[in-house]
């Protein structure tokens, strides 16, 4: 099967070409990048006046399958991703069993290949049931091909097993994914601690919650000279101490989600579980400072931590709500309006943080890049598109989104995985 993709401007960090170029694929490989680019095809795609992007790679990403597929499954995710361009998805391991042997990383990968129109890499946790008591099968998920560790949804709390697991980490070649929470200092929070969760009279999180675990991650990795990959980092002393560490020589990066660079506490209208996430809204403070992270190259990653719930779990006031948002269908559109439309970051630095930074990040060499000899992961995104969000349109099962009604420009119109059209507008 040979698709062209023709009249499209070319966006490819790898390279650099920033042009209109057309590209030849030929079964599951880019074949050709060219100007003016003459090819027999089974399949021309016209892509004037929209990027040509290499797919998006989401490092962070929760599918609900196994066990809570009321909430996701790998069907409806991988439908999701390829709707807002991600062709490559990096599950957290959190699900009903949880992920902690070679023999659950083998399954979802199995199952993946045959229900999701995307790549899913099955991450592994670090403790067995991420009970923060016991190693998990460390060895056999690195053989399964899992990539990284996470306890997502919680840290390991216990310092010593933390430091067990990193080494057992480096050992067998893999990251280590840190959600950074120090749960004893959460309080029964639900928002951001401040002025705005006084006026609703709800409990607060602060800044600290995040930062110690931080702090105690980074120093860890230093001692073992390991490598650190920091989740959903919210506050402006996360960014700080990543831009320490890279300073001095450090393996650590560090990623962002949309919500946590466009919204602050303040703009939480009400009590409701629709504005319940975690790490929590931040100030305007903190904004700023994620916002120029990203700009600076401190901050590595735009991922979403795509947290599918039913809206009977957050429809309610954010003490009985669940945590979490989506953002598969959503994060391009965001990204695109709020950071490249107002000059904070340029397309290229869009397709860095979304695609070539996480390939680079997860070793994958054959992704991240629209060149010849790559596989073909490609998004087409229409930058002219304006409309709303509507999550009555998202294929995610998730609809929870304060996002919902948002005013965007910017569409994906087409993707591409392994040269297959899985998603065209």
């Amino acid at each position: 099967m040979k698709i062209l993709i023709q009249n499209g401007h070319v966006v490819d960090p790898l390279t650099g070409v920033d042009e209109v170029c057309d590209v030849l694929v030929r079964d599951t490989d880019i074949e050709k990048v060219e100007k003016n680019l003459q090819a027999e095809a089974d399949r021309v795609i016209d892509a004037s006046g929209c990027y040509v992007m290499p797919g998006f790679i989401d490092l962070h990403v929760h599918l609900r399958d196994p066990g809570l597929t009321q909430k996701e499954t790998l069907s409806t995710g991988g439908m999701a991703a390829a709707r807002g361009g991600v062709t490559t998805v990096c599950a957290m391991p959190n699900t009903k069993p949880v992920i902690d042997t070679k023999e659950k990383v083998e399954e979802v990968h199995r199952r993946a290949k045959e229900e999701s129109l995307v790549h899913v890499i099955q991450l592994g946790s670090m403790t067995m049931g991420e009970c923060g008591e016991e190693l998990s099968d460390i060895e056999g998920m690195a053989q399964a091909g899992c990539y990284a560790l996470s306890e997502d949804g919680k840290s390991v709390m216990n310092a010593f097993l933390f430091r067990k697991a990193m080494r057992k980490a480096k050992e067998n070649d893999l990251l280590i994914f840190s959600h950074c929470e120090d749960i004893s200092m959460v309080e029964g929070g639900v928002m951001n601690a401040g002025k705005r969760a006084e006026e609703l009279g709800v409990k607060g999180i602060t800044n600290s919650v995040e930062d110690v675990i931080v702090a105690r991650d980074i120093l860890i990795a230093k001692e073992l000279d390991a490598t650190l990959h920091l989740c959903h980092c919210s506050t402006a002393d996360s960014v700080r101490m990543i831009k320490d560490a890279k300073e001095a020589g450090l393996k650590v990066t560090g990623e962002v989600c949309p919500h946590h660079f466009i919204l602050t506490d303040e703009d939480i209208p009400e009590n409701n579980g629709i504005w319940k996430m975690n790490p929590p809204l931040r100030s305007k403070a903190d904004v700023e400072a994620l916002r120029q992270g990203l700009k600076d190259g401190v901050m590595d990653v735009i991922s979403t931590d795509h947290a599918p719930h039913m809206m009977s779990e957050k429809d309610k006031p954010m003490e009985q709500a669940a945590f979490g948002i989506v953002g598969l269908e959503t994060s391009a559109c965001l990204t695109y309006t709020e950071l490249v439309e107002k000059g904070v970051l340029t397309v290229m630095q869009m397709a860095e943080k979304m695609s070539y930074n996480p390939a680079k990040i997860l070793g994958l060499k054959d992704r991240g890049s629209v060149s010849a000899g790559k596989k073909a992961d490609i998004v087409v995104f229409d930058p002219r598109r304006e409309y709303q969000i509507d999550v009555d349109t998202f294929a995610s099962k998730g609809k929870n989104t304060p996002f919902d009604g948002w005013e965007v420009k910017g569409e994906v119109c087409c993707t591409l995985a392994d040269g297959k059209i899985v998603y065209e507008k």
